[in-house]
């Protein structure tokens, strides 16, 4: 089968990966500024779609079916992201005769609604939150709020990524609020319709992946935890969900799993759910009709290829495995490497990849004794342009338990070398220090209400001598300096490095020696 992604970067990429260790032939597809991309070089065949305005490309669906067409595609998958929830795409793709690889089209649609998705899960049993959608009328919705109690969540009835979304603490900032998220959520999808919902005061964001085929069969393949998010955006995720009560995990698998019997789901997709950490109760938030970023955590700790999956799930074979068949080893961790400087309210960087080195390096700091993988976008030499999404890598890591996997994951931040560009790698090895992280007890509100450090002056000897091989007198550097943010360099002598926020520090030879202790 002729397999076309219709998706760029890294995700194009594990896609192609999948489908040629399958037999499949696989076609990319490009706008102008990825013309010498990974995704494309990896492909059997390339299809180039215009330049690089997205709605030209990436966007278009007329060049899409274009391509199927003159590619002689087979069967297309969506990635993430672009067309991957889009119904109306996916009908196209069948009409010209290729198969979808993803859930059918009708529950693409129907999840892709908000107000039409809480409906569907009230009506499997899935519990959730009080809320109302009833009327889009402004005295309609404020009384709504009065009788649900304050705070409350408005938000978009479509869309997702953040988008129309504000939390309201009284009654008097309700009509600004709604008013904001409705306008937002206007310009964002082009529909300005809102639900009012109780607000949980310590949320977690908790989510199911499920498995379906076009048989009847549904199966979970357990918990993630994304509560590590900035401004609605994941940032951290791990599997499994670290802290849940046994009777929450077991009650998040069985909602996600009757959700998906209840729609006939027959791809891979991901129900989340919010979860109350002071109670342990959930409720359901949406389901994704997609692959999503996050997948290969649960790949990780269950040994299963989600992506192929759906392949077979896409050519009407049967799942491979019963629910008594999944089991779960391990814990599994992705950090989100994007090309954007923290110092600077995570404003994307471009720049061309100099030099990337990824895996432990073997120093003295850790020892991962686990595993880890890395799903890029970019090679060295690499150029990331201002035109699409700053992801330009995911970094996982697995071992025996949590801790072990946390402590991994610190190794091989330690160990990640990207040259020529600010990135979040340095603000992830912060991260994965904090308190929060480390007990797995974070709520989705941790990183806006978590002062991100600068970086201090004194960072820079102690920085020299750690790139350049040397000892440090505490466990770990970031122990001996405390917080801070550095962009990782171990160039040649005189050893030169950049911080985060682009200044440029040279530290002679003679600074390597042990810098006078720490206050």
């Amino acid at each position: 089968m002729r397999i076309l992604i219709a998706n760029r970067g890294e995700i194009a990429r594990r896609v192609i990966r999948t489908a040629q260790r399958l037999g499949h032939e696989t076609v990319a597809v490009y706008g102008d500024p990825d013309r010498n991309a990974a995704h494309v070089a990896e492909a059997d065949v390339a299809f180039r779609l215009g330049p690089a305005a997205l709605a030209e490309s990436y966007l278009s669906q007329e060049r899409l079916l274009a391509a199927i067409r003159e590619t002689g595609a087979e069967a297309v998958h969506p990635g993430y992201g672009f067309f991957s929830e889009n119904a109306a795409f996916a009908r196209a793709v069948v009409d010209v005769g290729a198969r979808w690889i993803g859930p059918h089209p009708e529950a693409v649609e129907r999840m892709g609604s908000k107000i039409e998705a809480r409906r569907l899960a009230e009506a499997a049993g899935v519990p959730i939150i009080p809320g109302y959608d009833e009327s889009q009328d402004p005295a309609d919705l404020a009384a709504a709020a009065e009788r649900i109690g304050f705070p409350v969540l408005v938000k978009a009835a479509a869309g997702g990524g953040g988008k129309g979304i504000r939390i309201v603490h009284s009654p008097a900032e309700f009509d600004a609020a709604l008013a904001e998220a409705s306008s937002e959520a206007e310009r964002s999808f082009g529909d300005g319709a809102m639900i009012v919902e109780r607000y949980i005061q310590r949320p977690r964001h908790v989510e199911v992946q499920i498995v379906g085929d076009r048989h009847g069969s549904a199966i979970h393949l357990g918990t993630r935890e994304c509560s590590v998010q900035r401004r609605y955006q994941k940032v951290l995720e791990e599997a499994p969900a670290p802290n849940l009560p046994a009777a929450t995990r077991s009650g998040l698998h069985d909602a996600a799993v009757a959700l998906a019997t209840d729609m006939r789901y027959d791809s891979a997709g991901t129900v989340e759910f919010i979860v109350d950490d002071e109670t342990g109760d959930f409720f359901f938030l949406e389901m994704n009709t997609r692959l999503q970023v996050e997948h290969p955590v649960t790949e990780e700790v269950t040994g299963l290829d989600i992506v192929e999956l759906m392949i077979r799930s896409a050519q009407d074979e049967p799942l491979p495995i019963a629910q008594t068949d999944v089991t779960f080893t391990g814990h599994a961790f992705e950090c989100r490497i994007n090309a954007e400087n923290p110092a600077e309210g995570f404003s994307p960087d471009i720049g061309t990849i100099q030099r990337l080195r990824i895996g432990f390096d073997g120093g003295p700091v850790f020892k991962p004794t686990g595993r880890f993988r890395w799903d890029a976008a970019v090679r060295e030499g690499d150029e990331v342009t201002p035109y699409y999404d700053s992801m330009i890598a995911k970094l996982i890591v697995w071992d025996e338990d949590r801790e072990a996997a946390l402590a991994t994951l610190r190794g091989h931040l330690d160990g990640l070398r990207i040259d020529g560009l600010v990135t979040t790698a340095p603000f992830h090895r912060w991260l994965v220090d904090q308190e929060p992280v480390v007990a797995g007890r974070v709520t989705t509100r941790f990183l806006d209400e978590t002062a991100i450090p600068a970086d201090p002056a004194r960072a820079v000897p102690y920085a020299a001598r750690a790139w350049n091989g040397g000892p440090t007198s505490a466990r770990t550097l970031f122990e001996q300096l405390g917080s801070f943010r550095l962009t990782p360099h171990r160039p040649d002598v005189p050893l030169v490095l950049r911080s985060v926020d682009g200044e440029l520090h040279e530290v002679k030879p003679s600074e390597w020696a042990e810098p006078a202790a720490v206050a």
